[in-house]
């Protein structure tokens, strides 16, 4: 464990002990609206233009870089936690522990001694943990313990575990609690209160839209109310209960809906987000009696009681409702937008109270807490300021002027490695605490955390007149050069997996397994068009990725979500992973622009029993030769309406058993009937690998597939005024020297800057925001508001000159159990001062090995309509794809052998001593 302290004024030295109640999280609350606004004035602030060459990981005046187009430099003391994110944390009753669910890092739970600032005890089902339990599967909200501290209980899938408590804080005598499945729906548990004497657990079933009462002595289900959609947290008040309900009520007659985990919800028609949130009240002393309701904010998270009070926290209306629990009603809500330019995308996730009456709130996505004055519900709060956390603060405590706060992702993907590269995987969380400093200090953390996410007056400035059209406007709504933006989504790859063998590029060629002579088109585009060297995807996963990509943020329902993601991955098909100010498609139509979708962010897809790889690659071939039309009928769809409306449904969604090169003609023959949209999306998935062919194949497929787009599109009378943005949805699936979120990126177009290696900073938010800037989309969070468009990556004079597509050097077959009816591939020759292509042939001493990783192959639901990106264990996944790059000849980068899929190793695990 690798542990940093920061002193400040007003943090000085260790607290000897915390005191017996710490604050949980809980949501804000508000009716007579308070604004949080600070524009601070004369403070010079820049946006994230300030990383200049700066790397992921690198530190900095500012603080350390990290991959969401922020610095990080957390106010008081920090201990790193390097096995996993923290997905909700709890402070023993005595102040001496905290127990945090963890996810990402092969274990379930971390019990950290406070007094002595280090992890104590890992728990998890992993050989290293120092208590084996059944799963790693963990929820939003919780572990929550026992009044008089003696049992913790950590909510799972299907239940809870329930542990005894030592002395010493640490846990034993794991008993797993069992919630039955109701059909489809597993229990998928919420927060957990228990009753004052202990004897009850009351508990948000979240996946079942109830909340039971459970004997903690025998783990019977005791009681059941039926509550709102989605319940998430719960409180106790005297003898009522209050739940958060995250997906608001139940539907009624006539509501618009959208599905989430099999329930239908109020939606919004266009975005498909949920369009209410309310909290239910469950009466304890009269059991019997229908369950009330208290309408709120939309996504009710935390909730928090407190003399009379509850706070409930808002993350997708960022505000805190505050709700009289005498009158049960709304009687204030107080505002969480610190930045005037952007009215969404702060989150608030948690809250608790100072001694002296200071309000404290999370602000996840800020990377902040917010601090207020408050006396009474009634009377509104004053805004003080906010002090900067680690990446993505999830929880805060609070005992007298003592606060700690949980952050998700701590300092990002940087947990230490074996030195052979970084991987997004590599997770790390972080727990920080800090004396409450006076006001003035607090005023002027502020202005550093306004740095920090690049929080600049007039970041979002509109057209005021007539100017002349340049590539990337100043001004949202001023004319561009660019008429027609092209989006292309790939899977999964790090840069030095793809350009690590580029020379002039910042690349380690010992981590390169798709290098020139696989991906021809991608290197050559590089060099035609540009290589950019310094680029980030943020999300760790495709359920993150596509968010981002599509939304500029990963809400915080997904973020919370990542420790079971039973309820829902990917989030195209659940309401409460939208935002409610809707996505790039509905900002570019609400700005008068046309889209058009080739199967980003569809959910469903239906194909013929024989439309199998091999007959699709032959229909492909028959297709070009002769012009006809598909032989298949393929049909991806979406339960977003306005996707769905503007989607070409022939064009498959992820399912690697279809090769891309099909996927392209199916557009080729959109395009030259109907021509391009001003917004054009494009989902090419067959670099996510582990389909028929091998991993060397189906990249050389997609990068074929990029390069005959590309070829069609400048050879056409639009190429004048296109620009063509291709980017990985994430780069999970394997190592780069510099960080496991650096990836590659290319911006194709007569008006990018030709032949230049750009090393400046950019992430896949500043590339959203160019898009925004060309084509006039209103920015759609506090993200994409303060990004940078990536301006330097244009030019001013247009260089027409067209891309010819360049044949594959790898063939497109190699590695089939079947070969096609059509025949063969047959490649290219490679260029022989380049890496050579990888041989399919497995040497005779590794092929029972390779069937065992075959066998594993066909269980990931990687082909076919149910197929689902990340369904395969990441590290498995990435050591398969290394193993068939490298012939089955080369262990995984920092081991010594080749491991069957059971022994690949798990995550880097500290032991107890290294905590520094």
């Amino acid at each position: 464990m690798q542990v940093t302290r920061r002193r400040r004024s007003t943090g000085k030295g260790r607290p000897g002990s915390l005191t017996r109640r710490l604050g949980r999280r809980t949501p804000l609350t508000a009716a007579g609206i308070t604004v949080l606004g600070l524009a601070l004035a004369g403070t010079a602030l820049a946006q994230t233009q300030q990383f200049g060459t700066a790397r992921v990981g690198q530190n900095t005046r500012q603080g350390q870089v990290i991959s969401s187009d922020q610095f990080i430099a957390p106010f008081g003391n920090r201990l790193v936690i390097n096995n996993g994110k923290i997905m909700s944390s709890s402070v023993s009753p005595d102040g001496t522990h905290l127990a945090a669910s963890v996810a990402d890092g092969g274990m379930a739970l971390d019990i950290v001694d406070l007094r002595k600032w280090k992890v104590q005890q890992v728990i998890g089902n992993s050989a290293s943990a120092d208590l084996r339990i059944s799963g790693n599967d963990v929820g939003q909200e919780g572990p929550t313990y026992s009044p008089d501290g003696t049992q913790l209980w950590l909510g799972q899938t299907d239940g809870y575990t329930r542990f005894t408590v030592n002395r010493d804080g640490t846990l034993a005598n794991p008993v797993s609690v069992k919630i039955p499945a109701d059909g489809p729906k597993h229990a998928l548990v919420g927060g957990a209160v228990f009753s004052a004497d202990g004897s009850t657990v009351y508990a948000a079933v979240n996946g079942q839209n109830r909340v039971v009462a459970i004997n903690t002595a025998t783990g019977a289900v005791q009681r059941s109310w039926p509550v709102g959609n989605a319940p998430r947290a719960v409180a106790a008040v005297g003898s009522k209960l209050y739940v958060s309900n995250e997906g608001g009520r139940p539907a009624r007659p006539g509501d618009t809906t959208v599905n989430s985990y099999n329930t239908q919800v109020p939606a919004d028609p266009v975005t498909a987000a949920t369009t209410t949130g309310t909290v239910s009240v469950i009466d304890l002393a009269n059991p019997d009696a229908a369950v009330a309701s208290i309408d709120v904010g939309l996504h009710p998270t935390a909730l928090y009681a407190r003399n009379g009070a509850l706070f409930v926290t808002n993350t997708a209306t960022n505000d805190v409702s505050v709700i009289d629990t005498a009158r049960n009603k709304v009687v204030q809500t107080i505002s969480t937008k610190p930045w005037p330019e952007a009215s969404v995308g702060y989150e608030p996730n948690a809250v608790a109270f100072s001694r002296d009456g200071h309000l404290l709130v999370t602000l996840g996505r800020a990377n902040a807490v917010a601090v207020y004055r408050y006396t009474t519900p009634q009377e509104p709060v004053g805004y003080v300021g906010l002090l900067p956390t680690d990446y993505f603060p999830a929880e805060v405590a609070s005992a007298g002027n003592l606060v700690l706060v949980s952050n998700t992702r701590g300092i990002d993907a940087r947990r230490p490695t074996a030195g052979a590269g970084h991987g997004t995987h590599d997770t790390t969380s972080s727990l920080q605490r800090f004396m409450l400093p006076k006001d003035g200090v607090i005023k002027s953390e502020t202005a550093k955390v306004f740095r920090q996410n690049g929080w600049t007056p007039g970041s979002v400035a509109t057209a005021k007149g007539k100017v002349n059209p340049v590539p990337v406007p100043v001004r949202l709504g001023d004319p561009s050069t660019i008429k027609h933006v092209f989006l292309i989504v790939k899977e999964n790859r790090t840069y030095d997996q793809v350009f690590g063998d580029v020379p002039r590029g910042n690349g380690d060629p010992a981590l390169t397994e798709f290098g020139e002579n696989v991906t021809p088109n991608q290197h050559a585009l590089a060099q035609q068009f540009g290589l950019y060297d310094n680029t980030y995807d943020i999300g760790t996963n495709s359920a993150e990725g596509h968010n981002w990509l599509m939304q500029a943020d990963d809400p915080e329902y997904t973020e919370s979500s990542a420790g079971e993601y039973a309820r829902s991955y990917d989030t195209e098909n659940d309401a409460l992973g939208h935002q409610r100010t809707g996505f790039l498609w509905t900002g570019a139509q609400a700005a008068g622009k046309s889209v058009r979708d080739f199967g980003e962010f569809q959910e469903f897809l239906t194909k013929p029993s024989d439309a199998s790889w091999q007959n699709l690659y032959c229909d492909t071939k028959n297709m070009r030769a002769t012009g006809q039309d598909t032989a298949y009928s393929l049909v991806s769809s979406s339960p977003i309406p306005s996707l769905n409306a503007v989607s070409v449904h022939g064009f498959a969604k992820f399912d690697t058993s279809v090769p891309d090169i099909y996927r392209t003609e199916i557009w080729k023959r959109d395009f030259e009937k109907n021509g391009p949209a001003n917004l054009n999306m494009f989902w090419l998935s067959s670099d996510h690998t582990g389909g028929p062919a091998n991993a060397a194949a189906q990249v050389a497929d997609n990068d074929l597939a990029t390069g005959r787009i590309v070829d069609e599109i400048s050879h056409s009378p639009y190429w004048k005024d296109s620009a063509i943005f291709v980017v990985e949805d994430d780069s999970q699936a394997g190592l780069d020297h510099v960080d496991g979120h650096r990836a590659p990126i290319q911006i194709i177009s007569p008006w990018a800057r030709h032949g230049a290696v750009d090393s400046h900073y950019y992430s896949q938010i500043t590339m959203i925001r160019t898009i925004e800037q060309i084509l006039g989309i209103h920015p759609m969070n506090q993200k994409d508001s303060a990004a940078s468009p990536m301006s330097g990556a244009f030019t001013r004079t247009a260089d027409f000159t067209p891309f010819k597509a360049l044949p594959n050097r790898t063939s497109l077959t190699a590695g089939l159990p079947t070969p096609p009816a059509c025949g063969e591939d047959n490649p290219a020759p490679p260029n022989p001062r380049a890496a050579a292509v990888p041989s399919a042939k497995v040497p005779q001493d590794k092929q029972k090995l390779a069937a065992e990783w075959n066998a594993w192959k066909a269980q990931q639901r990687l082909t076919g309509p149910d197929a689902k990106p990340d369904f395969a264990n990441p590290a498995q996944m990435n050591h398969f794809t290394w193993y068939e790059t490298h012939e089955w000849t080369t262990p995984y980068p920092g081991e010594h052998k080749i491991f069957a899929p059971k022994d690949v190793p798990g995550a880097y695990m500290p032991s107890p001593e290294s905590d520094g």
